[in-house]
């Protein structure tokens, strides 16, 4: 077996082929403003509000946290101050929401949270 007959490996396809999640009614857009710890983050969220949002085990474990990170966090229902860690978006998907409109550029550059 060579290693133009093995499947799975070799250059990823075109970016249409990854979905992004876009934000939808029960989420919302934040930055990460501090790491808290214990898979916990303090959130800036796009409506005006800190948060402390939840990092699900899923993505604890594949997918690394920083501070300025821009990330996608479901309201918790029973507690608006709280939330869950639905998704963090790379350098490129953040240059994306921008230029569909999800995502205003003055919001970056705020820093007082």
């Amino acid at each position: 077996m060579g290693k133009k007959e093995r499947k799975g490996k070799g250059k990823r396809g075109s970016e249409d082929e990854f979905l992004v999640p876009n934000p939808e009614e029960g989420t919302i857009l934040c930055i990460v403003t501090r790491i808290v710890g214990a898979g916990w983050v303090d959130v800036f969220c796009t409506d005006g509000k800190q948060r402390r949002a939840r990092i699900p085990g899923k993505l604890r474990r594949r997918m690394w946290m920083r501070e300025r990170d821009i990330v996608l966090v479901s309201v918790w229902e029973f507690r608006d101050d709280r939330g869950d860690v639905i998704y963090r978006y790379t350098r490129d998907e953040k240059e994306r929401l921008i230029k569909e409109g999800y995502l205003d550029p003055e919001f970056l550059e705020i820093e007082e949270f």
